[in-house]
């Protein structure tokens, strides 16, 4: 698997999850279509189906670490306290 530019990845973690937080302050149509947008990205950069699961590799990639398996969580919608590297 072609590994993504780290760059391009912390700038999709840094708006997902801006956008998180800006949909649990106030939930606007427009934001909910550039998070879904974002969090496809994500996934497909990552090779991954859920977004959970491509913010772990995602992470995984920028701290240097190889993540073989996507990350399964318990919780799914992936709020299990896993770490983002923004």
């Amino acid at each position: 698997m072609l590994e993504p530019d780290p760059k391009v990845v912390r700038e999709l973690l840094t708006r997902y999850a801006s956008l998180r937080i800006a949909q649990a302050e106030r939930e606007l149509p427009e934001a909910a279509r550039e998070l879904a947008d974002v969090s496809y990205t994500l996934c497909v950069m990552t090779a991954t189906s859920r977004i959970h699961e491509a913010v772990a590799r995602a992470d995984a990639l920028l701290s240097g670490r190889r993540c073989a398996e996507p990350v399964r969580t318990a919780d799914p919608e992936g709020e299990s306290g896993l770490p983002l590297a923004v």
